[in-house]
């Protein structure tokens, strides 16, 4: 790095460090508050640790909106100050000048997918165990992800299913254990396919296996259809959170592999899959649409127009990244294109964008 490279990063880090820190602070704040109006009875210490576990996922979350925000305003202050005809004086185009910035955002895009691999999985269990014994109080909603399937209790009931589509309130492959009050198991019921209508669940194919204390073998028989009643709580079995937020890129490539082989539903599995993946790289891809308008508008210069450009360029990636996963949740997009199409989409949109730039 010669000296102009480090004057540059200096400029980057500073305006990174300073963003990440007022968007993470406002993230948090409006998460908050939010919570804290419906949960009102729960300690400090509680939410001390929830937001504890949550620091990491913060950080995930606004490292690309702190990049584009540091580009824009490098950029800016930069043109303002004439440094950038200076530059361009001495032979550097606007590609080079932005060299030693991208290259940092590189580095924060590496970071990004080896948070959300490796740090972000473990913090994720250890927050929705805090959110539902301490502050939504509510301990039988918490999931376990353990060999391949998830794991619930509700009261006497003990539930595991291979596939959760809360969205669309339906599960795959699930298995019930019912238990007495000594916890002897009495019941066990098996289903293909199950709907999940509130306190009311439709199974779908499945088995019903009874063990009682008056015969050694136990007692199965098949059905086509069955109402079953869970508890208060089950209802509510949609909102335990993403399955895919809990594993890490290989557990998770393990488990729709697991899924697919047993003929389960594993679109929406895949599409988080590719979305680890393709949202790491949207720190880069925001911080080259940033670079053509911050040049373009430094001259006219204001800070509150370098404010609302940040924002409506968050706006618009995150409403068609997001829209995107969406529709491949859905299936109306295959998982790599859910997943890749805005990446690609915004990419070709910047470098179009810094072509036309009149230095």
């Amino acid at each position: 790095m010669n000296k102009i490279d480090r004057y540059l990063s200096g400029l980057f880090w500073m305006y990174f460090l300073g963003g990440l820190l007022v968007f993470a602070t406002i993230y948090v704040s409006m998460d908050a508050l939010g919570l804290m109006v419906e949960y009102k009875a729960v300690s400090l210490s509680a939410w001390l640790s929830y937001y504890g576990y949550m620091v990491p996922d913060v950080i995930y979350r606004m490292v690309p909106v702190a990049c584009v925000l540091s580009i824009v305003f490098t950029l800016s202050s930069l043109g303002k100050a004439n440094e950038l005809v200076a530059l361009y004086s001495i032979g550097m185009s606007l590609v080079r000048i932005c060299t030693p910035m991208l290259v940092w955002v590189l580095v924060l895009c590496g970071v990004e997918l080896a948070i959300g691999d490796r740090v972000l999985p473990n913090f994720a269990k250890l927050k929705n165990f805090v959110f539902y014994h301490d502050i939504k109080k509510n301990p039988s909603l918490y999931s376990m992800v353990k060999n391949e399937r998830i794991w619930y209790r509700s009261h006497d009931t003990i539930f595991n299913i291979k596939t959760l589509n809360e969205k669309a309130n339906k599960a795959q492959g699930l298995t019930l254990y019912y238990f007495n009050e000594n916890w002897d198991l009495i019941q066990m019921i098996t289903a293909k396919e199950v709907d999940l209508l509130g306190a009311k669940w439709q199974l779908y194919d499945g088995s019903v296996t009874l063990f009682t204390e008056e015969s050694s073998f136990p007692l199965t028989s098949q059905f086509k259809q069955k109402t079953v009643v869970m508890g208060e709580d089950s209802k509510d079995l949609g909102a335990t959170g993403n399955t895919s937020e809990v594993l890490s890129l290989d557990e998770l490539s393990k488990f729709i592999k697991k899924n697919k082989e047993a003929g389960l539903d594993t679109i929406r599995y895949e599409v988080d899959l590719q979305s680890k993946y393709s949202y790491s790289l949207s720190a880069l891809v925001m911080a080259l649409l940033g670079i053509p308008f911050s040049v373009g508008r430094s001259r006219s210069g204001g800070a509150m127009r370098n404010i609302g450009l940040c924002l409506a360029l968050i706006f618009t990636f995150y409403i068609f990244y997001t829209s995107s996963i969406t529709l491949g949740n859905y299936g109306h997009l295959s998982p790599m294109i859910a997943a890749w199409a805005p990446i690609v989409i915004m990419s070709s949109l910047a470098y179009f964008f810094i072509r036309r730039v009149r230095l």
